[in-house]
Parts: structure tokens; sequence; C-alpha cells
């Protein structure tokens, strides 16, 4: 058993996938930046992330995959699915190994959890471009905390530079400790870290104006909500709880928590 410890990003990753196939690395464990104390016997193997290993390998899989194969491997990355890692090697064996495309080869467990993880993804993104709710502090600076399933937030900031091009943002994903920020020019990824009480601590630095206008976005909510037509099982459907912390209109009126 050999555990590979990387630094959790898609380009460690692929440098690891370069590093298991040039030393012969065999029956393969992926950990994130420190050592798993259940496999204290096994031998380790320590990734730096190498860009030119990590495009080789990228390169090699363009030839053998689809456009839609190929960008489905980073969306299943992106899922962090229980052994994503594990799966997502599996599943580049057996491209490399197979002389026609394996895409549709859905009974290869492998194909099919990737295709799953993906697909877990991009729904996870499509939702969370639904479901951002920005509010404005006293520097005209735009944030939203989101606290999605996967990590989405590399593939919703283009969707989010082009709507608010004229304005600065911030959407900041609470459950990884890192967000993306808009400066009216480029898009940068920013490290923050929050005590447990982070809304309370952002809502000190709020706009005068930005309570006025929550009040005003959940008044409209309940205006244009017909208690006759009301279907609360579709509703969580399309607008899963895990969600309303971060939704304004869901959060009760700040006046009545006073």
């Amino acid at each position: 058993m050999t555990q590979i410890i990387y630094d959790g990003s898609y380009e460690g990753w692929l440098t690891a996938v370069f590093e298991i196939y040039e030393y012969k690395l065999k029956d393969i464990v992926f950990a994130k930046e420190e050592i798993s104390n259940t496999l204290l016997f096994s031998d380790i193997h320590f990734i730096v992330t190498d860009n030119s290993k990590a495009d080789r390998v990228l390169n090699s899989l363009k030839r053998k995959l689809s456009y839609h194969g190929f960008n489905n491997l980073y969306f299943a990355f992106l899922s962090e699915m229980d052994q994503i890692e594990e799966i997502l090697f599996r599943f580049v064996e057996y491209v490399f190994s197979s002389p026609i495309n394996i895409e549709g080869d859905l009974n290869r467990s492998e194909v099919l959890n990737v295709k799953k993880a993906a697909h877990l993804t991009g729904k996870e993104s499509h939702r969370m471009k639904a479901f951002v709710r920005f509010k404005l502090t006293k520097d005209e600076l735009y944030y939203a905390i989101i606290e999605p399933d996967c990590d989405v937030l590399s593939l919703i900031e283009e969707h989010f530079k082009n709507r608010y091009a004229d304005q600065k943002w911030l959407i900041y994903d609470s459950k990884r400790k890192y967000g993306i920020y808009y400066d009216l020019k480029n898009v940068s990824t920013v490290e923050m870290r929050f005590e447990s009480n982070s809304s309370n601590s952002l809502a000190e630095i709020n706009d005068e104006n930005e309570e006025f206008f929550q009040n005003l976005w959940r008044n409209y909510f309940s205006s244009v909500n017909i208690e006759s037509r009301k279907n609360t099982k579709l509703h969580i459907k399309h607008m899963p709880k895990r969600y309303w912390k971060n939704l304004i209109e869901k959060i009760p009126d700040l006046k009545n928590k006073r």
C-alpha cells in the first residue's frame, strides 16, 4: 500500500498521476496534506505539485477523451465525493489501457462514478448561480456567503464576472474557507478565516441601507408567494433547506430578530 500525500489541488492530483506511472507505484491511496493514521504501515510518497507534469497528463487525456469527457474529470474532482481521487485514478488507468474511447462503458464502476460525480458538481454549480445573495458593505463591496456541497467557485466565477461587471464583489465559501474576489478587472482567489459567528462579524460592516433593502426583498418574496398554490415538497426539491441559512428571503425580518 502506498499513501500519496498531495496538496488537494487538481494540479497536485495530476502530478500524482504522473509520478504513480513514473515510479510504478502500486495499491494507491490518496490523502490531502497529512498522513493517515489508519495506514501506518504503508509506504509514503509525497507529491510536490509540478505544472509541467500535470500538463503532460492533461495532454495525454485530451487525446483519449472527448471534450465533454475531458471536462468531466475536473468536474468530478470538484465533487469531493468520498474516495474521488482513487475513482478518478482508476478511470485514468482504464482510459490509458484501452485502444478505444471508454466514456460510454457504464458497466465499469469507475466510468459510472465519474459521470455521477461530474453531474453532481454541475448541478451544484447551477444552483449556486441562482442561490447567491449579495449584501453591500460600507466600503461598496458586495459580498455573499455560500456553503455548497461541491467546490464550485472556479466554475461560477465567469458567470458573476459577466453579470456584475460594474461592481466589486466577493463570494466566500464558508465550508472551504476561501473565496473569489472581483476588483472590476480581474477575479482572484482569497483565503480568509472567520470566527464561528462570522455572519455577525460581517453584519457589522454592512452599509447602513443594507437592512432596508434586505427587508424590501423579503416583502417582495412574500408578496409573490401565493399561499393557495404553495407546494412545499416541490419548493424544497428546487431549493433544498441546506441553502436557506444564506438566502435573504429565508432569514426572518431583521427588525423582528431584535
